[in-house]
């Protein structure tokens, strides 16, 4: 039986990095959805035997991951609550700080540019060591394409619009959506 963290090693090896998925009207910014996460994340800890826990204690949002094989389990990714009495604002807080305690504790690769937005700066594609052309468009990552490919055909022409994406990728698509 496999340890919780070669189960989380292998997790990771096939998860890849998150692209920003959910928009922001506000801000006009992009951002990655916690129930998109999620969702990508569910078959993989399925598969693995792991569940998610992310309580909040002591007003702090904690992330745990447990091996429901092992009993194993992490050592918890927290934040610390700010004092907000507004309840809509502390329940966009807490989905925030899920979102981040999560993708720290798996230690996955969050592709988050706004930093680099702020100051003006291009973005590094450098997640995927892969440069075309000046596409500056973000490059579609393995847990994306499974997506897409349990979506519509209409998605599918939406993403193959909006991501760069490998060859085998483009070629899953078109094969299942059958585009020419």
């Amino acid at each position: 039986m496999k340890s919780i963290d070669q189960k989380l090693f292998a997790l990771q090896q096939e998860i890849g990095a998150i692209s920003k998925d959910a928009q922001n009207p506000f801000f006009k910014s992009s951002y990655f959805d916690i129930n998109m996460l999620l969702r990508n994340l569910e078959p993989l800890l399925g598969k693995y035997k792991l569940v998610v826990y992310q309580p909040i204690k002591n007003g702090e949002v904690h992330s745990i991951i447990k091996c429901i094989e092992t009993k194993e389990k992490t050592e918890p990714s927290s934040l610390t609550l700010p004092d907000i009495s507004d309840p809509q604002k502390l329940g966009s807080c807490i989905t925030y700080y899920r979102r981040y305690t999560l993708v720290s504790l798996l230690g996955l690769q969050a592709i988050d540019d706004d930093g680099n937005l702020a100051s003006n700066k291009k973005i590094n594609n450098a997640v995927n060591n892969q440069t075309q052309n000046n596409d500056e468009r973000e490059w579609l990552q393995k847990w994306q394409l499974d997506a897409v490919l349990k979506s519509t055909k209409n998605e599918a022409l939406r993403i193959i619009k909006d991501y760069r994406m490998k060859k085998e990728y483009r070629t899953e698509i078109n094969n299942k959506f059958k585009i020419k």
